[in-house]
């Protein structure tokens, strides 16, 4: 018998079941689906707690749902609680009483994770491929707002602008007068800016899941072919959004209840989610929506699947070792990939001549390994501030193999391959403890160095020894013809390797040796050397 398997999404809005069987290529054939518009989040904003009607109400949900899922003989059912429950000072009871009534174990997820479960939705039902897109699920209590640049998640963004949240806040009368309008546009704007800032690429394609995007979708479908029929995948223009936006905020509560394709249920709050994703369609630059009717009961799906089926996609080739997978993360970034494997040589290289004298820690030796591979990554978005673009694709990258304070220090590593220094005003390094910051600091001033030495990209410097001396330490390097341009750039690129290991760096080229005999350190005597870019 195939595995059947069941979700249920606790939002602050509704709560949604779906139940599935999981078919022998790793998909899932969905056998029921069951939703309850419970408004938990009702009040939440303005008490900071679930009030006891809509959790009693919630919590019968979940406890019906949980025996629809049973009536089917699911082997394993999940439970994700998302905004509502985090946030609010009562939600771990909730929880309890979940547990108590039901024997449902409740999840609370962050919005971190609620985001990676609407990407992998749109990843397995859209092609992400050569195309800049947001992603884009919008809930009752906020929006998680993920950039992808050709399938790869550049940035994770929450904003509290869920549909339940801002009517609460925001919506004095119905319809909104002018004043009540424009305080809401400013305040969705405010939140936008202060936390999606300037867009690092153009986006001009939105995929969007949640309720408010199902209900414009399926208007705006009504508007041009008089009902709404199949809406995944169904494409509206920024145009469409702006007109059903006017409709919506001029028509009266009541009137809105009878519009074609918006749920009665919803129309309270349509407005408010209606110009939430308006706003942020606007900021982004967007001017195709696309609408995805799954979002996140649909990630957890799938994760669940690729629990049982062992991992990702079914056509993709089985990997031996961790560091392959960052290899594969780097071709699917199209990295220059000779350039960032010689890199990582030349880093292993030092950073082996450095371990003993400096205590380095063995872990740190793949740590400097895979942000030399992923250096470059963020090239991908574009290149003037790629080295911050790294940080955040490797953040969200798929590096199997590495814990998440492993895949922290990567991205860490990689974003001070260049430019600044890491310093504690960078929010990303002030999260590190005192004992992984000075490791980045280390293996940045490594990375940073290595680079140089491939400064021509043409793999001109074969090896390098380390030779610690009084205050100073010799880099030798190997190479067949004298690298000027890599010991200049390496010379510049210096600054923080000096600080950070208290050297003064002395490069010199040494020119060429068999391959294959490289010393811990080279001999002591210094003939048939020829010096280029000596620091004096």
């Amino acid at each position: 018998m195939r595995p059947r398997l069941a979700a249920i999404d606790v939002g602050t809005n509704s709560i949604r079941l779906v139940v599935a069987e999981v078919e022998p290529d790793g998909s899932y054939r969905v056998l029921d689906e069951e939703v309850e518009m419970t408004r938990l989040g009702r009040g939440l904003y303005t008490t900071g707690r679930i009030g006891r009607g809509p959790m009693e109400r919630s919590l019968l949900a979940v406890g019906k749902m949980r025996a629809i899922a049973d009536g089917f003989g699911v082997q394993q059912l999940r439970v994700v609680a998302t905004s509502a429950v985090r946030e609010a000072s009562n939600g771990e009871v909730f929880r309890r009483e979940a547990k108590r009534r039901f024997g449902v174990g409740v999840e609370v997820i962050s919005a971190e994770e609620e985001a990676q479960l609407a990407f992998k939705s749109v990843q397995r039902h859209f092609a992400l491929e050569e195309r800049s897109i947001a992603v884009v699920d919008i809930g009752g209590g906020s929006i998680e707002v993920i950039l992808v640049a050709d399938g790869v998640i550049n940035q994770v963004h929450t904003l509290p602008l869920g549909a339940v949240r801002l009517t609460e806040e925001h919506y004095k009368s119905d319809p909104l007068e002018p004043k009540h309008w424009k305080k809401l546009r400013r305040a969705i704007d405010a939140s936008i800016e202060e936390t999606v800032g300037r867009p690092p690429m153009a986006t001009e394609v939105m995929v969007g899941s949640g309720g408010t995007f199902t209900n414009l979708g399926e208007m705006a479908q009504c508007d041009r072919e008089g009902r709404a029929t199949q809406i995944r995948g169904y494409v509206m223009s920024r145009a469409d959004l702006a007109r059903l936006l006017d409709r919506l905020r001029e028509t009266p509560l009541g009137a809105r209840r009878r519009l074609c394709g918006l749920n009665p249920k919803r129309a309270d709050i349509i407005v408010a989610g209606a110009a939430a994703v308006a706003r942020l369609a606007r900021h982004l630059g967007t001017q195709r929506i696309v609408i995805n009717d799954r979002g996140i009961r649909d990630g957890l799906l799938i994760s669940m699947v690729e629990d049982i089926c062992g991992g990702g996609a079914a056509d993709r080739q089985p990997v031996q070792d961790r560091m392959e997978w960052v290899r594969e993360f780097a071709r699917k970034c199209r990295s220059n990939e000779r350039h960032c494997n010689h890199v990582a040589e030349l880093a292993l290289q030092i950073f082996d001549g450095l371990c003993g004298p400096y205590e380095l820690p063995t872990a740190g030796r793949d740590i400097v390994q895979a942000a030399a591979v992923l250096h470059d990554v963020g090239y991908l978005i574009n290149h003037a501030r790629h080295h911050k673009h790294a940080y955040h694709l490797i953040m969200h990258g798929d590096l199997r193999g590495f814990s998440p304070g492993e895949v922290e220090l990567i991205a860490n590593v990689a974003r001070y391959h260049r430019r600044a220094f890491p310093k504690r005003s960078h929010e990303n390094f002030r999260r590190l403890d005192k004992g992984d910051r000075e490791l980045v600091r280390q293996l940045s001033g490594i990375l940073r160095v290595a680079e140089g030495l491939d400064r021509t990209h043409g793999q001109v410097v074969t090896g390098v020894w380390c030779d610690l001396g009084d205050g100073s330490l010799r880099m030798l390097l190997q190479a067949a013809e004298n690298p000027a341009v890599e010991l200049a750039d390496a010379e510049r690129k210096a600054g923080l390797f000096e600080t950070v290991f208290g050297v003064r760096l002395l490069l010199e080229w040494t020119g060429a040796r068999a391959r294959g005999k490289r010393p811990v350190s080279p001999p002591g005597r210094a003939t048939d050397r020829r010096t280029a870019g000596k620091r004096s």
